[in-house]
C-alpha cells in the first residue's frame, strides 16, 4: 500500500533486556513486528512504519537514536516497552534523540486468556509496568513526547497515531524550512512583525529577504512558450472570464499572471524555499500584485503569508504537509467581516487575492478586477467559495519570550446568500462555541488577524505539533468559556516563562 508520505518513515522501537532469555526475546521480536505491521497497514497512519530490532542495552539504544537523527527519511520514533526495559538504559538515547517521540502503551493481545495464564505469559507481557518505567524516565528528563494507550487494532488508537505522524511530518517540514520574503512586512503593522532569529532557534525555519526586483527580473526572463502552455492549463482547469481568454481584451493580464507563477516557482526552487511572502507596499517593477500565482503555489504545497507575514507562511506550509493525502485543503486566511444577526452570527473570511483553491472541490472562476491598493495593474485571481465542513483556523503571534499558537475550531458553511459582487475567493464559517466567545478569547490571546484555515487536519494535529515544538497553544472550541480562557492565558503566561528558566 502506497502511503501519502512516500519516503518518510516512522521507526518502531521495542524495549526489553537480556534478562528473559532467548526464547522470550524471540517472542518479543515476533510480536513487536506484528504490532508494527498492523499499525503500518492502518489507513489512518500516513507513513511507513519501519520495525527495528529489539533494544536490550544502553549502547544499542543510543546508537539507534543517533541513526534516527541522521536518517533524512525518519521523521519520528515510536517506542514500546514490550517487557520491562530498565529505564536507566534509555537515558543516553533519549537525551540524544532529536526527532519526535511517540510512546505507544500497548500489548500484543487484546483480551487476557484468563483460563490459561501462567507465569510464562506474565513474564512475556509486561508492558503494563514496563511502559510506566519508561514514562518515568521521560518525565524526569523532561522529554517532549506524545503518549497513546490502547491496542493498535483499535481505530481510535490508529487515528491518534496517525495524527501524531502528521504532526511529526509538519515539524519535519518546518524545522528544515527555507522561507523567502519579497520585501518587508506591511508598514506600521504590529502582528506581522517577529523575531526571525528566534524562529530559527525554536522552529528551525530560515527566514530571509530577497529584493522584489530580483523576482521582477525572473518574470521578464520567462519564455513565451512556457506562458502559452500554462495559459492552456488555466483554460482547462478554470472558468476563465471572457476578457481574459485568448481573444479577450485583457488576455495580456492573464499572461502576465502566468509569468509571475512561472517566475516564482523557478526562483523559489533556485533558493530551496518552500514558503514565501509578498507585500502590496513593495512591488518594485512587478506590474501586478501576485494573486493567481500565489493561489496556485499554495495549492502545490507552498506556504504563503501576505503583507510580509512570514509566521503565517510557516503555518500554511506546516498545515499543507500535515494534511497530505486527506480531503480538504489549507490556505492563508483573514477574518474580514461579520454577520451579527442574533443567533446566526458568522465570519466571512477572505483576503485581497490569495486564498488557496485547495479549499474547494468546485471549478473556480478566473477573473480580473481592480485592486484599490498597491498602485499597479488589475491583478488576476481565482474566485470561489470554500466547501462546507469542519475546520480550524490557527494563528502564530510573537509574544516576545515565545511564539504563541491560537486555534479556533470552526464550521465552514455555504454562504447564506450568493456573493455576486465579491471579486475574491472566500470562506464563511461559524466559530465555536459562538462568535462573541470566540472573538473575545481570540483577542485576549493577542492572536493575529492572518491565519491558516485547514479543513484537512483538525485541532488535534496542531496540539501535537505544539507539543513537539515546545511552543504554546491556546484552543478555542465548543467547551471554551471566556472566564476559563482568561485563566488559561494567565496560567500559560507564568508557565512558559518559568519553563524557559533563567
Amino acid at each position: 500500500m502506497t502511503k501519502p508520505y512516500g519516503p518518510r518513515q516512522i521507526w518502531f522501537c521495542t524495549g526489553s533486556q537480556d534478562l528473559y532469555g532467548e526464547e522470550t526475546l524471540r517472542q518479543v521480536a515476533e510480536q513487536s513486528q506484528a504490532i508494527a505491521t498492523e499499525l503500518g497497514a492502518a489507513d489512518a497512519v500516513p507513513a511507513d512504519i519501519v520495525w527495528t530490532p529489539v533494544l536490550k542495552d544502553r549502547d544499542a539504544i543510543h546508537r539507534l537514536a543517533r541513526e534516527a537523527n541522521a536518517d533524512p527519511h525518519c521523521i519520528g520514533v515510536i517506542a514500546w516497552m514490550h517487557t520491562f526495559s530498565p529505564a536507566k538504559m534509555w537515558i543516553a538515547g533519549l537525551d540524544a534523540l532529536d526527532v519526535p517521540l511517540l510512546h505507544l502503551h500497548t500489548q500484543a493481545n487484546v483480551a487476557l486468556p484468563w483460563s490459561t495464564i501462567d507465569f510464562d505469559f506474565m513474564n512475556l507481557n509486561q508492558a503494563a509496568h514496563g511502559d510506566r518505567e519508561f514514562a518515568y524516565i521521560q518525565s524526569r528528563m523532561g522529554v517532549r513526547r506524545t503518549t497513546v494507550a490502547g491496542h493498535v487494532s483499535h481505530e481510535s488508537v490508529q487515528r491518534r497515531v496517525g495524527t501524531w505522524v502528521r504532526a511529526a511530518a509538519g515539524w519535519d517540514a518546518t524545522r528544515g524550512l527555507r522561507l523567502a520574503r519579497f520585501g518587508d512586512n506591511m508598514r506600521n503593522v504590529a502582528v506581522t512583525e517577529g523575531d526571525k532569529t528566534e524562529a530559527e532557534i525554536r522552529l528551525g525555519v530560515s527566514v530571509n529577504t530577497w529584493g522584489v526586483n530580483d523576482l521582477a527580473d525572473a518574470v521578464a526572463q520567462v519564455e513565451d512558450t512556457a506562458v502559452d502552455t500554462l495559459v492552456e492549463e488555466y483554460e482547462d482547469l478554470y472558468d476563465v472570464a471572457p476578457e481574459l481568454r485568448r481573444s479577450g481584451e485583457r488576455h495580456e493580464s492573464l499572461r502576465y499572471g502566468a509569468r509571475q507563477e512561472l517566475a516564482l516557482l523557478t526562483f523559489l526552487e533556485s533558493v530551496g524555499a518552500r514558503a514565501f511572502t509578498t507585500t502590496f507596499e513593495d512591488l518594485g517593477a512587478l506590474r501586478q500584485l501576485p494573486g493567481l500565482a500565489v493561489q496556485r503555489l499554495m495549492a502545490a504545497g507552498y506556504g504563503f503569508g501576505a503583507e510580509g507575514d512570514w509566521k503565517t507562511a510557516i503555518l500554511v506550509r506546516a498545515a499543507k504537509v500535515m494534511g497530505e493525502g486527506r480531503p480538504g485543503g489549507a490556505s492563508l486566511m483573514e477574518d474580514y467581516t461579520y454577520d451579527l444577526t442574533p443567533g446566526r452570527e458568522l465570519i466571512l473570511g477572505a483576503h485581497m487575492l490569495e486564498i488557496c483553491p485547495s479549499l474547494t472541490t468546485s471549478r473556480p472562476s478566473l477573473q480580473v478586477h481592480p485592486l484599490g491598493i498597491g498602485g499597479r495593474e488589475d491583478p488576476v485571481r481565482l474566485v470561489f467559495s470554500a466547501d462546507p465542513g469542519e475546520g480550524v483556523v490557527v494563528a502564530m503571534s510573537d509574544m516576545r519570550d515565545r511564539f504563541r499558537l491560537t486555534a479556533n475550531v470552526v464550521d465552514v458553511i455555504e454562504p447564506p446568500e450568493p456573493l455576486p459582487h465579491l471579486p475574491v475567493a472566500h470562506a464563511v464559517w461559524r466559530p465555536r462555541p459562538d462568535l462573541a466567545t470566540s472573538a473575545e478569547s481570540w483577542m485576549l490571546a493577542g492572536a493575529a488577524h492572518h491565519t491558516v484555515l485547514s479543513t484537512q487536519v483538525g485541532v488535534a494535529a496542531f496540539e501535537v505539533f505544539a507539543e513537539i515544538a515546545g511552543t504554546e497553544l491556546l484552543v478555542i472550541d465548543e467547551k471554551t468559556t471566556t472566564r476559563g480562557f482568561t485563566r488559561e492565558v494567565r496560567w500559560n503566561q507564568a508557565y512558559h516563562r518559568l519553563a524557559q528558566g533563567m
